[in-house]
Order: structure tokens, then C-alpha cells, then sequence
């Protein structure tokens, strides 16, 4: 059993017996390829969660009404990503065994790789949903294969052809998008095909990750390597909701905020906001 973190993210205060989905903070940004500082991401949502309100509009939803446990942050090897993936893969497996399911917080995105690790050890089928503006699919980068820009391909790896699914993408070098052709399948720009998607993955146990670069800048400017073109907020809400309330989501994760290239905060209020929804929608069978 996990000990509760002293500053929760709002709401999200549950004992650890009683919740059905816990938190974890990876703040790790050592492979970073441009703007460093999602080390950040986790704390300040935590603090900055408080800003908003625990009841949800949009889903008529209240995370007071909620069972989630907010274990905090890991402490985590900056010099070393592959102690620091082996540390995210290990927490997530304790949540899994425990059965419940584990939402991780970047931290750049190779943190998720830990933990696709866990949950596809956990369910041999899982399939995994990625929003993002960049591909991640490159076969190593700078010479690392553990790198932010790489995770996706880290990622094929364990679980093979046909089973990753990105969206909003509009960022990547050629060979990434030649690769993955045959092997991933990547909608450009927008949600296109997203209900479509998750009809096809009805019953699979899906890891879902949010990069929030497939914002646009000029929503979400506090992030290391911003990419014109994206999509908008209230896009990515509907979208998020969608997948956490129809999707088998066993395991999920929203990574690359880098608070302070936001100094007005807006940047940090917005990942709270969309946390806020997917924890929400993620309880169906609950609330």
C-alpha cells in the first residue's frame, strides 16, 4: 500500500483501499531535445489545481463524488533515463496489482514508456491511443534510443504492428512517417476518425497518453517544444472525454507541461483543467 501524498491534486484524496484510480508524478525531463522544465509539471498542477472547481460542467461530474489517490511525486535518476523508466515502470506495476488503474503525470514522454511497460506485462493486449503534435517514432535520436523523441517507436516495439493509434500529429522528420505507414496509424492534424478508432478497440485494454503539445501554442504555450498548427482546447477536451468514458482505459498518462515558459499560469491551468475531465469521465461505472 502506498502512502498518501501530503499536497493532493484536487479532490483526489482518497485512501488507497477505497480508490479505483491513482496518481503518480514522473518528473523527469533529461532527454529533452529543445526547452527543458517538465520536471515542473506535476507540482505545479498540484498546487495550481486548486485554482478550479471539483464539479465539472461539461460531465456534470464532481470529483468530490470521486474515489482517487494521489500518491505524489517519484523521486527519480536525472542522469540516467533508464533507471528512471525502470522506477515509473515499478510504481505503475504496484498500482496494477493492486487493481487499480494508474495515471501517470510527466514529465517529458518518454516517462510513459515505464509505464506501457507495466500495463502491457499486466495485459498482453493492450493497445495504446496517443495524442500528440510530434510523431515520437524516430529509431533513436542524437544517437539515444531512450529519448522523448522515441518513445512511440519504444513503444511499438513491445507490442507490435497495428497497435498504436496517434492523433493530432503534425510534427516529425520523413523517415519516422515512412516507417510507421505500415506499422502505426497516425491521423495528421486532428480527431478524424477518433469514435471510429475507439468502436474497433471496443473491450481492449487501451493505454491512453496525452502529450499536451497537440494543443496549439496559442492555447498552450508552456510546453518544451511547441508546434503551430494545433488543435484547440475545448477539441481536446471532447476528445479526452471521449476516450476515457468509452475506451477500456487500464492505464493512461498527460506529460510535457513546462510551467514556466507560461509565466501567467494559463498554460498550467489548462493541463489541470483537462486532468480534471479525464479523471472524471475514466469513473463511469462510479459516479
Amino acid at each position: 500500500m502506498l502512502k498518501k501524498n501530503v499536497e493532493t491534486f484536487l479532490g483526489c484524496d482518497s485512501d488507497w483501499r477505497d480508490a479505483r484510480v491513482v496518481l503518480f508524478g514522473a518528473p523527469f525531463d533529461s532527454t529533452t531535445s529543445f526547452r527543458p522544465g517538465a520536471r515542473f509539471a506535476s507540482a505545479a498542477m498540484r498546487k495550481e489545481s486548486y485554482g478550479l472547481e471539483t464539479y465539472s460542467p461539461y460531465q456534470d461530474k464532481d470529483l468530490a463524488d470521486c474515489k482517487i489517490f494521489d500518491s505524489g511525486d517519484l523521486e527519480l535518476s536525472f542522469g540516467s533515463p533508464a533507471a528512471a523508466l525502470s522506477d515509473v515502470d515499478r510504481r505503475a506495476k504496484h498500482i496494477l496489482k493492486d487493481g487499480k488503474i494508474p495515471f501517470l503525470i510527466g514529465g517529458e514522454h518518454l516517462v510513459t514508456l515505464g509505464a506501457v511497460r507495466a500495463a502491457s506485462g499486466a495485459y498482453p493486449d493492450l493497445h495504446i491511443v496517443h495524442f500528440d503534435a510530434h510523431a515520437d517514432l524516430r529509431g533513436e535520436y542524437l544517437g539515444a534510443k531512450l529519448s522523448h523523441a522515441c518513445v512511440m517507436r519504444r513503444c511499438h516495439e513491445l507490442l507490435g504492428d497495428g497497435r498504436i493509434f496517434q492523433f493530432g500529429i503534425r510534427s516529425g522528420d520523413k523517415s519516422e512517417f515512412t516507417w510507421g505507414k505500415e506499422r502505426v496509424q497516425t491521423r495528421l492534424f486532428d480527431f478524424e476518425g477518433l469514435e471510429r478508432t475507439l468502436d474497433a478497440l471496443a473491450g481492449k485494454p487501451v493505454y491512453f497518453t496525452v502529450d499536451l503539445d497537440v494543443l496549439d501554442p496559442s492555447v498552450f504555450p508552456g510546453t518544451g517544444t511547441p508546434e503551430p498548427g494545433g488543435v484547440s482546447f475545448e477539441e481536446l477536451r471532447k476528445a479526452v472525454t471521449l476516450v476515457c468514458s468509452s475506451a477500456n482505459v487500464v492505464a493512461l498518462d498527460v506529460n510535457e507541461l513546462s510551467p514556466h515558459y507560461d509565466a501567467s499560469g494559463a498554460s498550467t491551468a489548462v493541463a489541470c483543467k483537462i486532468v480534471r475531465e479525464m479523471l472524471l469521465a475514466i469513473q463511469k461505472q462510479e459516479v
